[in-house]
């Protein structure tokens, strides 16, 4: 199976080095990207065949990857759309919905719009996937195998769930790292030096997140299980409860949602 990437940043490095891994081979890859730093980055890495004009080598895929910045995505579209002869359209821009990448393809409606995360960076990523209507079960197996060469992969039966999706995981990363941030800065204030605290919070939270997914309970087991009654967990998770923050990063979770639903309505302006 051939498949064209429309862009070859970050992510679509992640997605080709994770099919190469997986056992594509580098002569079934395209990218078309203007760069051409970044398409020496890509032959070097890769080995795979690249360009800057998706009308040379986007014809021919079965498979075309749209993994362009969301302000270029109109554009890239209305290049593409004169080659397309039908092939499987996967989107993983952010924020840009299916309806208006079909109306940018002139009407193309053999699209499955992704939203990954950035720990496909590493292999360890999760990606929301939606189906546009009339999109064949074999069509889905192929959006799936090629996301899931980075990660788990979540199907949604309704696009506006690809919002809540880039809440709760796609920004989800960033909230993470804003604890760690906060963890690490009270370590060096108990006087734990840089290294130390790193290595404090590094593997509280590689070690917690490890535990909860080899473990069949609730996340609310695990954590009453480390609390003992009047003690210090008890103490630090009541200042927790006091201030709110369980409410507070649902409604941090809220506001990210209600963002991705606007910059859907902008970004779709033609």
């Amino acid at each position: 199976m051939q498949i064209t990437f429309i862009g070859g940043g970050n992510m679509a490095q992640a997605l080709i080095g994770g099919l190469v891994s997986d056992g594509t081979p580098a002569s079934a890859l395209r990218v078309v990207e203007p760069s051409e730093g970044q398409r020496a980055v890509l032959r070097d890495r890769f080995g795979v065949d690249s360009g800057e004009d998706s009308r040379a080598l986007a014809p021919g895929s079965e498979v075309v990857v749209l993994a362009v910045k969301p302000q270029q995505m109109r554009e890239a579209c209305v290049a593409l759309a004169p080659v397309l002869s039908g092939q499987l359209v996967v989107s993983i821009a952010a924020g840009i919905r299916a309806a208006d990448i079909a109306r940018w393809l002139g009407g193309h409606r053999r699209i499955v719009r992704c939203m990954p995360n950035t720990p496909a960076l590493i292999g360890a990523g999760i990606t929301g996937l939606y189906a546009m209507p009339g999109v064949s079960p074999g069509d889905r197996e192929i959006a799936e195998d090629l996301l899931g060469a980075v990660g788990q992969t979540l199907w949604v039966q309704e696009e506006p769930m690809l919002d809540a999706v880039t809440a709760i995981s796609g920004s989800g990363p960033a909230y993470v790292f804003h604890f760690m941030e906060a963890m690490h800065d009270a370590a060096l204030g108990m006087g734990f030096d840089d290294e130390q605290a790193r290595m404090l919070t590094l593997a509280t939270f590689s070690g917690a997140a490890r535990l909860a997914a080899d473990s069949p309970e609730p996340a609310s087991v695990l954590r009453e299980r480390v609390t003992s009654k009047g003690g210090t967990t008890a103490a630090a998770l009541a200042v927790m409860a006091e201030r709110a923050v369980g409410r507070h990063i649902a409604d941090a979770l809220a506001a990210a949602r209600a963002r991705s639903v606007e910059l859907g309505d902008e970004l779709g302006r033609d």
